[in-house]
C-alpha cells in the first residue's frame, strides 16, 4: 500500500503543508526517540555496543509488547528503509580506493564473508524451526 504524500502548496507568501503531514512527524518524532533512547542507554551502560543497536533493540522490543503499534510508524520506516541503498555507496567506493591496500587479504576477508554469511543462514533457519515448532504446539 502506497501512502499518500503530504501536499505542499505556497500562495505567494507562505507555505501550506497538508494530508497527512502531522501523521510524519508524529512517526519520525516516535522514531527518534527510541534512537535518544538508544544514546542514553550507551552512555549509562559500560559495554562496548553503539547506540543505534540499543534505538533498536528499544524499538523492537516495544513493537512486540505492543507499546508502539507498526502502524504507528510504517510510512516513515518504509520510507527510511528504501533510501537504505544509497548508504552502501560510500562504503563501496572507498573499498575501491583503497584496493591496493586490502588485495593482500581479499581471499582472507571473502572467506569470511562468506563463513559469516552460512552461519546466519543457518542460525536464522534453526530459530525458525524452533519457532514454527513452538508455534504449532501452542496452536494445535
Amino acid at each position: 500500500m502506497v501512502a499518500p504524500q503530504p501536499k505542499l502548496c505556497y500562495n505567494g507568501d507562505s507555505f501550506c503543508l497538508g494530508g497527512n503531514f502531522l501523521k510524519y512527524i508524529k512517526q519520525v518524532f516516535i522514531i527518534l526517540a527510541f534512537c535518544l533512547l538508544g544514546e542514553l542507554l550507551a552512555k549509562i551502560i559500560p559495554l562496548p555496543i553503539p547506540a543505534a543497536i540499543y534505538g533498536l533493540l528499544g524499538l523492537f522490543i516495544a513493537l512486540c509488547t505492543g507499546l508502539v503499534k507498526q502502524s504507528a510508524i510504517a510510512e516513515t520506516a518504509n520510507f527510511l528503509i528504501s533510501g537504505m541503498g544509497i548508504l552502501f555507496v560510500a562504503p563501496a567506493v572507498n573499498i575501491l580506493a583503497y584496493y591496493k591496500l586490502i588485495a593482500p587479504a581479499l581471499a582472507s576477508i571473502c572467506s569470511i564473508v562468506i563463513f559469516t554469511t552460512f552461519v546466519v543462514f543457518v542460525v536464522a533457519g534453526l530459530v525458525t524451526q524452533v519457532l514454527r515448532k513452538k508455534e504449532g504446539k501452542e496452536n494445535g
